[in-house]
């Protein structure tokens, strides 16, 4: 997905929406994760780690500490200040009377994108195009091992060959990724680099612009 089109589809959610801050914050959170829709779910309140920056993410019976940046974590905890959730293991995201989310929130939410965004309606983007968008990203500048480490899968998974089996990336080395990917530093990055130089542009890195 070009960045052109992630901000296309930001503009027409938040314009269209009944619910523009949940859109954005929605789009945010899988482009900048690459959380599946189970992921954003499950989330809970007691997940938020905002000191080193982690969430926890659960996700097809797995559990994984996630880096995101602080713009998200602050979205994440002002949207459950605003929208009441008190109770730390209950669900964060949710509507504004209160109820959690469910599944047709997200197909909703791209069924409308269908309507406003022509390539949303010829292409078939959903929720998995925001996570294939910053896997790929991750693959090719920072290797297989983060990508996959990054995507939550299990090493044999999804990028199979023998040599995955026994390379596994650090959550410091994700937290390396993010930090490129979204151009805010990250407290568990490895020293090094802080910015990455690539021919392809990731869209939180234009947005940034």
């Amino acid at each position: 997905m070009s960045p052109q089109l992630y901000q296309e589809i930001v503009k027409a959610a938040v314009r269209t929406g009944h619910d523009p801050r949940l859109d954005s914050l929605l789009l945010r959170f899988h482009l900048e994760t690459a959380a599946r829709t189970g992921g954003a779910l499950s989330l809970l309140l007691e997940d938020l780690d905002p000191d080193r920056l982690l969430i926890t993410l659960r996700e097809k019976g797995t559990q994984r500490d996630q880096p995101v940046s602080r713009t998200l974590m602050l979205a994440l905890l002002d949207h459950a200040h605003e929208r009441g959730v008190r109770d730390r293991t209950s669900p964060l995201l949710r509507f504004p009377d209160g109820r959690p989310l469910t599944r047709a929130r997200h197909r909703r939410l791209w069924n409308r994108m269908r309507k406003h965004v022509k390539a949303v309606d010829e292409e078939s983007i959903s929720t998995h195009w925001l996570r294939h968008t910053t896997l790929t990203w991750v693959e090719r500048n920072f290797g297989t091992a983060v990508a996959i480490a990054y995507a939550g899968h299990s090493q044999w998974n999804l990028w199979r060959g023998s040599t995955t089996i026994y390379v596994k990336a650090s959550l410091e080395e994700v937290a390396t990724a993010l930090q490129a990917l979204t151009g805010e530093r990250h407290p568990l990055a490895l020293v090094g680099s802080w910015t990455v130089e690539t021919d392809d542009v990731h869209p939180l890195q234009e947005a940034e612009r």
